[in-house]
C-alpha cells in the first residue's frame, strides 16, 4: 500500500518526509496503522552518521505505537483491530540470549541496522515510488504512517490504554528505566549519578527512585531538564559532573556513588572517565548512550579498575527483556508507580521530524513525540 514516511537520504543529512510503499505482511508480519512515535536520539544518530547503515534511502523510527490493519497468513495470536506497541530490539524466544533471559540481545539484532527484514536478509519491507529498497530502521520504522513490523518486535496491549504513551516503552522508557534497575542494580539507600536527563536519562532518574536509592543525582548543563528531573524522582541536580562526584562522595564518607548511569546524547570517552572517577570502591558505571560507533579507547586508570574493583557495564534497552517488561511497566504505569504522561514536552506532525530534532538538539525537550 502507499503511505508516507520520514527518511534521510545520506548521512550526514535530514528527514524528510516522502511517498513510499509497503509490502502486504507475509507469515509473521503486521501491517500497522501508526497512532504515535517518539523521536529517539538514535534515529537522529543515523542521520548524523554516527551509526552508519549500508542502505539509502532509510526510514527512521523504532519507538512506536499503532493499530493492526492486516495480519500475514498463517499469523497466530494476531488479529485485525489489535493495539500494539514496539520494541525496538525483536525477540525470537528460540537463541541463546533469549532464552536465558537476555531477550535484549537476541540474535535477530545482527539486522537492526541492515534495514531488510530479519529472516530474509535480501527482502525489504518498503520501497520508493519507483522501487528502490528503502532500509528500515530496526526492522520497524516507525516514521511512517503504516509499517510492516514483525510479530517478534511487537507486543499486544489493551485497546484502551493510550498509545500515545505507550509507545515511548518501546525504547526510551524501558532502557533508561532498565539501566538503573538492572544493569546499575540499584538498591534501598543507593547514592546514583545519572549522567544527561533526555528521554533515555529521565527515565534512569525514574527507575533510581522507584529502586529505592537515597541519592539520585541528575546532571545536565540545562536548567529545564534539572527541573524536569526533579520532579520525577531527583533528590539532587547539578550542571557539572564534577559538582556532582563532590557531592557523592560528601554523602557517603568520602566514598563515592554507587553508581554512575552515562545517558548523555552523544557520548565521548571522557564522559565514561568522569563517570569512573565519581564510583566508590565496587562500583558500577553503566554506559547506555551512543556515540561515534568508530571512537575506541577509555580515559580510565587501569589500576583503579583492578585495585578498586570497579565494573564499567554497557546497557541495551536497560538489559530487558521485552515482551515481558513492556508488560509490567504498563501495569506500573497503570498504578502510577510509572509517570510518562510527563515525558512528552513536545508534540510534531509527521512532517516536522526535523523540527523535532533542532529541539532536542537546543534541549527544549525530554521526549518529542509524532502524532498521526
Amino acid at each position: 500500500m502507499r503511505t508516507r514516511g520520514a527518511v534521510v537520504t545520506k548521512a550526514p543529512g535530514a528527514y524528510e518526509v516522502v511517498d513510499l510503499e509497503v509490502d502486504d505482511p507475509r507469515q509473521g508480519e503486521l501491517l500497522v496503522r501508526m497512532v504515535a512515535s517518539g523521536l529517539c536520539h538514535s534515529d537522529d544518530h543515523i542521520a548524523t552518521g554516527d551509526l552508519p547503515v549500508p542502505l539509502y534511502p532509510f526510514l527512521g523510527g523504532h519507538e512506536g505505537g499503532g493499530v493492526v490493519e492486516a495480519v500475514g497468513e498463517h499469523t497466530e495470536g494476531w488479529a485485525v483491530g489489535d493495539h500494539a506497541v514496539f520494541s525496538f530490539i525483536p525477540g525470537c524466544g528460540k537463541c541463546r540470549w533469549c532464552a536465558s533471559g537476555m531477550q535484549n540481545l537476541c540474535d535477530l539484532g545482527i539486522h537492526l541496522l541492515s534495514g531488510s527484514r530479519f529472516r530474509d536478509t535480501s527482502s525489504f519491507k518498503v520501497h520508493t515510488l519507483d522501487g528502490q529498497p528503502v532500509g528500515t530502521m530496526c526492522g520497524l520504522g516507525t516514521f511512517s504512517e503504516h509499517m510492516l513490523a514483525d510479530v517478534d518486535s511487537a507486543v499486544k496491549v489493551d485497546k484502551d490504554l493510550p498509545l500515545d504513551k505507550l509507545c515511548l516503552l518501546g525504547c526510551g522508557v524501558g532502557t533508561g528505566f532498565g539501566s538503573a534497575v538492572r544493569s546499575a542494580d540499584v538498591r534501598p539507600g543507593d547514592t546514583v549519578i545519572v549522567m544527561g536527563v533526555g528521554g533515555i536519562g529521565i527515565n534512569a532518574v525514574q527507575g533510581a527512585a522507584l529502586a529505592g536509592a537515597a541519592h539520585v543525582v541528575a546532571v545536565d548543563p540545562v536548567a529545564f531538564k534539572r527541573d524536569m528531573a526533579m520532579k520525577l524522582g531527583a533528590t539532587e541536580t547539578f550542571a557539572d559532573m564534577g559538582e556532582a562526584a563532590d557531592f557523592a562522595r560528601g554523602v557517603t564518607q568520602g566514598q563515592g556513588a554507587d553508581s554512575a548511569i552515562v545517558t548523555v546524547g552523544v557520548v565521548r570517552g571522557e564522559h565514561v572517565g568522569q563517570a569512573f572517577g565519581a564510583i566508590r570502591k565496587a562500583g558500577t558505571v553503566v554506559v547506555t548512550g551512543l556515540g561515534d560507533a568508530t571512537e575506541v579507547g577509555l580515559p580510565v586508570s587501569l589500576a583503579e579498575l583492578t585495585l578498586f574493583q570497579k565494573r564499567i557495564q554497557g546497557s541495551l534497552f536497560g538489559s530487558s527483556s521485552p515482551s515481558w517488561h513492556i508488560l509490567q511497566q504498563i501495569q506500573m504505569y497503570q498504578e502510577g508507580q510509572l509517570k510518562l504522561d510527563e515525558l512528552v514536552t513536545a508534540e510534531y506532525r509527521l512532517e516536522d521530524v526535523a523540527k523535532g530534532y533542532e529541539d532536542m538538539h537546543a534541549g527544549r525537550n525530554i521526549r518529542g513525540l509524532i502524532r498521526f
